[in-house]
């Protein structure tokens, strides 16, 4: 672009002297969420949740691609592996807590992984009504292949932290879900009731949590 145009084009997107740049209204009210009054912080933080998050699920995704699955499917069939080991008692709803997900998306998941032969379904003797879900042979020799690089990746994706960053970083991630989930239901809430009152602070269950 010219030098010419482009400054013409930068003037005209100034305010004039006369013009009064207009406020944005503040996304959060809660002091401790702003500085200096300004959200921008706030702001900045979620904006950069997403792009975590965005990040994140590329590595997840190439994990999965790395042995041959989506990347959900590689997450479902890696916590099934891990929660067998350390609890021995693994099913679809321990799965679905475990995740945070529903237990009718973990059922779906695990029948994909089930009909590709990575995981076993059993009946529970204790409750016939519940399945257990155990790895396969075949599945621990993915896990087994993907560790390294998986390893690898991970050290550098989360290089940034130490250990007292790590623990506080997981305190506030698991607080944050439960935060969320009120957030969720209080937005439902107010999207079905438009009468409803809404204040600045509302006192959600979580907030009252220890």
């Amino acid at each position: 672009m010219p030098v010419q145009k482009r400054n013409l084009r930068e003037k005209a997107a100034r305010p004039s002297a006369g013009q009064v740049r207009k406020k944005a209204p503040l996304t959060i009210s809660r002091p401790e969420m702003l500085v200096n009054g300004s959200d921008r912080h706030f702001r900045r933080l979620v904006h950069g949740l997403f792009g975590f998050l965005a990040r994140h699920e590329a590595v997840r995704r190439g994990h999965g691609a790395r042995i041959g699955l989506a990347g959900i499917e590689y997450t479902t069939l890696i916590s099934i592996r891990h929660l067998d080991a350390e609890e021995g008692d693994v099913n679809v709803n321990r799965i679905a807590d475990h995740l945070y997900l529903s237990g009718a998306f973990v059922t779906t998941i695990t029948n994909k992984l089930l009909k590709r032969g990575l995981i076993h379904k059993s009946i529970d003797t204790a409750d016939r009504r519940r399945v257990k879900l155990q790895v396969s042979e075949k599945g621990d020799a993915l896990l087994a292949e993907l560790a390294p690089v998986q390893r690898q990746v991970n050290d550098v994706q989360f290089g940034c932290l130490s250990q007292a960053e790590f623990l506080q970083l997981l305190d506030l991630v698991e607080r944050l879900i439960a935060s969320g989930d009120d957030a969720v239901r209080l937005q439902a809430y107010l999207a079905n009731s438009p009468a409803a009152k809404i204040v600045p602070h509302p006192r959600l269950r979580s907030a009252r949590r220890g």
